[in-house]
């Protein structure tokens, strides 16, 4: 029976409730020096937020050897009341030291597995997604061992895959390697970034796979394309695609959360949510925050 796998335990889909489908609590790279989300009572803070705007779950989508935090995830979900889902995978190679990436050569699908299936390190807390990345309009070499690993890992768990589309681009280049090449069924892959490249043929060419199509990180300064998420998300719809949609925040660097003057996990619900009521109507919007989370992130464990 599919069931989405939290930090404090396997749930029903329809448990979830609902969902920001894309976020974090808890992030560190060598990029963003100095930004990172690394403090427990902030993210504790930030969900309250959430929860008070009506918010009932997060997935956090922060891979291996990002600052998961793991280990704190299942107190700050009891303390708010919020569900969480954590990751497992691996970013691009620039978020990463190099020693770092060479540890993981030749065993990179077993900790993914591990993440699934036994828990983070010593934490008991197990993922419930492998997260993954591709390149600006490309996919290196990097990437394409980390895809391949994720696609291992699904094909022994049957884990959703979630990738991080550089400034939106690429989905069809990942939708022919991980799909194409590596066999994962369409409905097990979510392509994350798509409102940062709002290109209608290429989104409706992604949906046509039977993949998820997040829009998430709405209100960051250097993405421009939040006025074209209702027209984006109703071309999808009135195409016969709205049953393939995500929402979520992406909230990565410390100064972006609500609690530290940004937009944040909230705005999602706040502002988001009555745009896209006003452009689509209440009954996709909710089925979208609600149902098509739990659909995407349910999974029949093996």
């Amino acid at each position: 029976m599919s069931r989405v796998r939290t930090v404090l335990g396997d749930i029903r889909p329809e448990e979830l409730g609902v969902c920001d489908a894309h976020d974090h609590l808890f992030l560190r790279s060598v990029q963003l020096p100095g930004r990172e989300l690394d403090d427990a009572p902030a993210a504790r803070a930030e969900l309250a937020a959430f929860r008070a705007a009506g918010g009932a779950a997060v997935v956090q989508w922060t891979p291996y050897g990002m600052g998961r935090r793991a280990a704190d995830l299942p107190e700050l979900s009891r303390t708010t009341g919020v569900r969480l889902v954590c990751a497992t995978g691996l970013h691009q190679a620039a978020h990463y030291a190099r020693d770092a990436l060479d540890t993981l050569r030749g065993r990179l699908a077993e900790v993914f597995v591990s993440d699934l299936t036994e828990g983070i390190g010593t934490t008991g807390v197990r993922a419930g997604l492998i997260k993954v990345a591709g390149g600006f309009h490309a996919l290196d070499a990097h990437a394409r061992w980390t895809m391949t690993a994720a696609a291992e890992a699904h094909h022994a768990t049957g884990a959703p895959v979630a990738v991080h589309l550089e400034q939106g681009t690429g989905a069809l280049d990942v939708l022919d390697l991980l799909c194409g090449a590596l066999g994962v069924p369409g409905d097990r892959v979510i392509l994350g970034h798509l409102n940062r490249f709002p290109d209608p043929v290429v989104q409706r060419e992604a949906a046509a796979s039977g993949c998820w199509l997040a829009f998430d990180g709405p209100s960051r300064a250097h993405h421009a394309t939040d006025s074209r998420m209702p027209e984006a998300l109703g071309a999808l719809a009135d195409a016969g695609f709205g049953d393939r949609l995500l929402l979520g925040g992406d909230t990565v660097v410390a100064g972006a959360r609500s609690v530290d003057g940004g937009p944040g996990m909230p705005y999602l619900l706040r502002r988001v949510r009555p745009r896209l009521v006003e452009a689509l109507g209440a009954e996709l919007v909710d089925r979208v925050l609600m149902d098509h989370p739990g659909r995407a992130f349910a999974v029949d464990w093996v």
